[in-house]
């Protein structure tokens, strides 16, 4: 049975559920690989006192080591566009699809992915917009503290 991107996004978004109820910030990430979830995970920068703990760098991280072979199988779900980190993560492993949330909040890397060969799926999720445009009214300052702006 193939899961749609609606039901892969939900994997991401009950992560990034997570982080937020844990007092961090509401990005989750998900990856699938061969129809199944492999690992999730979720931005825990706030939780973990961690610079690299994004949504997607922690899923890869809950992953574990894995062949290069599992992730040019690979689908990366994450509930938030990119940041340059997480691009370049999604590159160095050559994970070849992105099925991404939401973009109205924050543009990432997704130019760079798409010109790369990277496929990048935008779902306009509006529960993804709602959760982060209510976290970044409520916490603008940790909001640009994660994306690296002052």
């Amino acid at each position: 049975m193939t899961l749609s991107n609606a039901e892969l996004l939900a994997y991401a978004l009950d992560e990034a559920r997570i982080g937020r109820a844990e007092g961090g910030i509401p990005i989750g990430a998900a990856l699938i690989v061969d129809g199944r979830v492999l690992a999730v995970g979720h931005n825990q920068r706030v939780q973990r006192g961690s610079s690299i703990h994004h949504g997607e760098t922690n899923c890869l991280e809950n992953a574990g080591r894995l062949p290069a072979s599992v992730y040019a199988r690979a689908t990366m779900v994450t509930t938030l566009s990119p940041c340059d980190m997480c691009t370049g993560a999604i590159l160095l492993y050559k994970i070849p699809r992105v099925i991404i949330g939401e973009n109205a909040t924050f543009f990432g890397g997704e130019d760079y992915l798409r010109s790369r060969g990277v496929d990048v799926v935008v779902l306009d999720d509006e529960e993804c917009i709602q959760l982060m445009s209510d976290f970044i009214t409520a916490e603008p300052d940790l909001w640009n503290e994660d994306i690296g702006e002052d």
